[in-house]
């Protein structure tokens, strides 16, 4: 009887670990027993600012797909800028550099969206990443969490400081808390503490590089561990690699270099590639970086080079096309729509004719 008992458990333990050890966390079943500080990310760099139809392929977007296509795709890390839409409105919107330039829309909104993906992708665990150039407060922040019910699935650190020990992923999906709220920067978190400052837990490399020859994995960013990247590692501090490239144009303008992108997100070796700067930052820090943040997140494709980081054979993902978009490319201009139109009419008309 006993050794029933004893079997039916072993057989039903057994069965439990099997059945976790296949449930993808992140798109791998290899990543849900990894600490979240032990696993490299791949992030898109100004998630909502669009160059697509719905901004008529603004130069000032950083990503040819929206937020739910970036992380249906396999993105884990969404970033955004934070700003007012004006000088007397305390709305928090995210725009780039300034909401006059390109506005898309309100926070709360954009953590919408993000939510309705999580709500129906239980196994992910996601970063946002918000830079404040707003100086919002963490309650301003806090109450766009609220109301896009976002908070529920927030974090709360339990260390105030770097640290090497953080959840595995299976534990914050487990715990419902799976969303992973860095800002830069935040003088504290009293109102919100499910936000985190980013550089107190995070450091970064430079990310104004204009030439594929620019490109560092020495620390930038907090300027107490600038050139000190052994240091921040040593010190439980992860790392984010910042990898695209601006263009220079007239004024001093800059804006995200979209032509050499399938060489800059290129996950082969090269000069500017991102799989160059994976072997090279994973050797000047002694470990794989955290974060690697990268405009056209779909050229490339650079979660090529995550993955071969990661050691894993993704399932799950959305295949997205790894061609650059263009007015002409993203759509059929609406010359070609109307030609269609006509053509389709007269040939329906010619038929009508015949019978």
């Amino acid at each position: 009887m006993f050794k029933r008992i004893w079997q039916s458990v072993l057989f039903a333990s057994i069965t439990l670990r099997t059945v976790v050890a296949q449930t993808a966390c992140n798109n791998s079943p290899d990543l849900c027993e990894r600490s979240y500080s032990n696993i490299t990310y791949l992030g898109a760099h100004n998630s909502p600012f669009l160059r697509d139809e719905t901004t008529s392929f603004s130069t000032s977007g950083n990503q040819f797909y929206n937020t739910t296509t970036q992380l249906a795709a396999g993105v884990r890390l969404v970033s955004a800028q934070i700003q007012t839409p004006n000088e007397t409105s305390s709305d928090l919107h995210v725009c780039h550099t300034s909401c006059s330039l390109l506005d898309a829309g309100t926070l709360e909104s954009w953590l919408t969206e993000i939510k309705t993906w999580m709500d129906a992708n239980a196994n992910d665990v996601v970063t946002i990443l918000l830079v404040n150039g707003a100086s919002a407060s963490a309650s301003e922040i806090g109450a766009a969490y609220t109301a896009s019910g976002m908070s529920q699935y927030a974090y709360k650190p339990t260390n105030t400081t770097a640290n090497s020990d953080w959840p595995t992923l299976q534990t914050l999906i487990s715990a419902g808390t799976r969303s992973m709220n860095f800002v830069a920067s935040l003088d504290d978190n009293a109102g919100a503490t499910n936000l985190m400052n980013e550089f107190t837990y995070i450091v970064e490399n430079d990310y104004d590089n204009s030439a594929p020859t620019d490109f560092s994995c020495q620390v930038s960013r907090p300027s107490s561990l600038a050139n000190q990247a052994t240091t921040a590692v040593s010190n439980g501090y992860m790392t984010l690699v910042n990898h695209f490239l601006y263009e220079n144009q007239a004024f001093g303008i800059q804006s995200p270099n979209e032509t050499y992108t399938p060489v800059t997100n290129s996950p082969s070796s090269g000069v500017g590639t991102l799989g160059t700067a994976a072997s090279e930052c994973t050797a000047l820090y002694g470990r794989a970086p955290n974060f690697f943040l990268v405009d056209f997140f779909n050229v490339g494709p650079a979660i090529e080079a995550v993955d071969t980081l990661n050691g894993i054979t993704a399932t799950g993902r959305t295949t997205v096309p790894t061609a650059l978009l263009s007015e002409t490319s993203g759509s059929v201009p609406a010359m070609n729509r109307l030609s269609t139109v006509y053509l389709g009419f007269s040939a329906a008309l010619l038929a009508w004719i015949l019978l």
